[in-house]
């Protein structure tokens, strides 16, 4: 006699966290690899990726890599450690500032604006970047990528920098939802996340005192707008008739439409949302879409 087991009982975050632990354990497995790699910089996402790591390869095959540099809060180094080792991981803590430097000293003498402050940010990205390719190389593990939907509809992440590796697990997970999967993880369990990752404000930590809203909006408000445009198929005039400002939806549709070359050299990764990007949002590359 066959004894069958009851069902896993999941609310609907539950059903997408078992969604991308799957999905990732099936990705990383059916290429051909048995350990990933993961830059663990102590922010929400890349947190949410080295825990999703765990609960589908197991903590044996997970390495995460630190890579501080001279704008890295120690709050984030402090939250990276803790989180490693709370997930009973492997943490390499590689500085960049060294590295930063060369390059800079390389690069200033062919740069026509030397204060960029834009070529500065993207350099300590790609410096990441090729840290972590190379360690992929070196040991055979995957790159797991940390950037989330949010980031990739507004094109808010670096090419050949944070975008480097094989599978982007978050790639179809929108900021705010990242946040409720980290909850729920750390509900189900213990507090496997630091309660500081949840409450830190979101920032790239590539200048001083930087902050994802210097750039953008709350992503409350962002994600919102994104649903509506990318998901419903709404207008701007649509969107603003939900309670937002319309100068604010054309900015943000038109760094949705003018990202698109960049995503298109995103990672693949698992979907989530009832609209992804790619298969079921086909846009041509190169466009001249403009917000009327």
């Amino acid at each position: 006699k066959i004894k069958r087991h009851a069902p896993t009982q999941y609310n609907d975050i539950g059903e997408i966290y078992a969604a991308l632990v799957l999905g990732t354990k099936d990705y990383v497995h059916k290429c051909g690899f048995k350990k990933v790699v993961v830059a663990l910089s102590g922010g929400i996402d890349s947190s949410l990726v080295t825990t999703i790591a765990v609960d589908a390869l197991g903590p044996q095959n997970v390495t995460a890599v630190s890579l501080p540099s001279k704008y890295s809060s120690q709050s984030s180094i402090s939250d990276a450690k803790l989180l490693s080792s709370n997930l009973g991981i492997n943490l390499q803590t590689i500085p960049i500032n060294s590295s930063v430097d060369i390059f800079e000293n390389i690069l200033t003498p062919f740069l026509d604006d030397h204060e960029d402050d834009l070529t500065n940010q993207n350099v300590q990205s790609r410096i990441r970047g090729l840290i972590m390719m190379a360690l992929s190389n070196n040991s055979g593990a995957l790159v797991l990528t940390t950037g989330n939907k949010s980031e990739m509809a507004v094109g808010y992440a670096t090419i050949y920098g944070d975008m480097a590796g094989g599978y982007a697990v978050i790639k179809d997970v929108p900021k705010t939802l990242v946040y409720k999967l980290a909850s729920y993880k750390n509900s189900i369990n213990r507090l496997i996340i630091p309660s500081s990752v949840l409450l830190k404000a979101p920032s790239a930590e590539l200048k001083p005192n930087q902050k994802d809203q210097d750039y953008l909006p709350e992503y409350e408000v962002l994600d919102e707008i994104l649903k509506e445009y990318i998901e419903n198929d709404n207008s701007a005039e649509e969107i603003s008739d939900k309670g937002f400002s319309l100068k604010l939806v054309e900015k943000i549709i038109s760094m949705v439409d003018s990202s698109e070359y960049k995503r298109q050299q995103s990672a693949p990764g698992i979907k989530i949302t009832s609209k992804n990007f790619g298969r079921d949002r086909r846009m041509p590359i190169s466009n001249q879409f403009k917000v009327n």
